[in-house]
């Protein structure tokens, strides 16, 4: 019989222990989350990531402008397609100034108006897009984006392309 006692305590013991693990991890998880909103929650009080499309915009074609590139257009999306408010497309005389480009752009969204862009195509330097959610920006050397006409694509019938502008 005592055996069978020893046996339940040690049983509840284990439970006990368990239920306590438990609670510990439910708390850490719970105060990880709360860190988590906190963050977001200081973010939005400096207003990092409350920056308009158009404060976005800005910000894209002063970087652009700052860095030299060439023929640069800006579509008003807005009405036209979900991907995004604006779409800018430039050139870069070269691989090296493409990628150079783009990534001083993802810097300066980053510094300025705390907004973390993504880049695709940095690696050949062909193509580079940059897209910062409400602007996605297509930087090209001048062949690729003869090749493509991603201009043409995007604007209204009759609007003058960029090297006639």
């Amino acid at each position: 019989m005592q055996a069978i006692e020893e046996s339940k305590f040690q049983c509840y013991q284990a439970q006990t222990q368990c239920r306590d693990v438990a609670a510990h991890c439910l708390e850490d998880t719970v105060l990880s989350l709360t860190s988590d909103a906190e963050r977001s929650a200081r973010k939005l009080a400096k207003g990092q990531s409350s920056a308009t499309s158009d404060a976005i915009l800005a910000a894209v074609l002063k970087s652009l402008d700052d860095d030299k590139a060439e023929d640069v257009v800006q579509i008003d999306l807005r009405g036209i397609s979900e991907i995004g408010d604006h779409m800018v497309i430039c050139s870069g005389r070269s691989t090296r100034q493409v990628a150079a480009i783009s990534e001083k752009l993802k810097t300066r969204l980053k510094d300025d108006l705390g907004i973390m862009s993504k880049l695709e195509g940095k690696g050949t330097g062909d193509w580079v897009l940059v897209d910062t959610g409400d602007v996605i920006v297509h930087v090209f050397r001048p062949e690729v984006r003869e090749f493509y006409q991603l201009d043409q694509m995007w604007l209204e019938p009759g609007a003058p392309a960029p090297s006639e502008a």
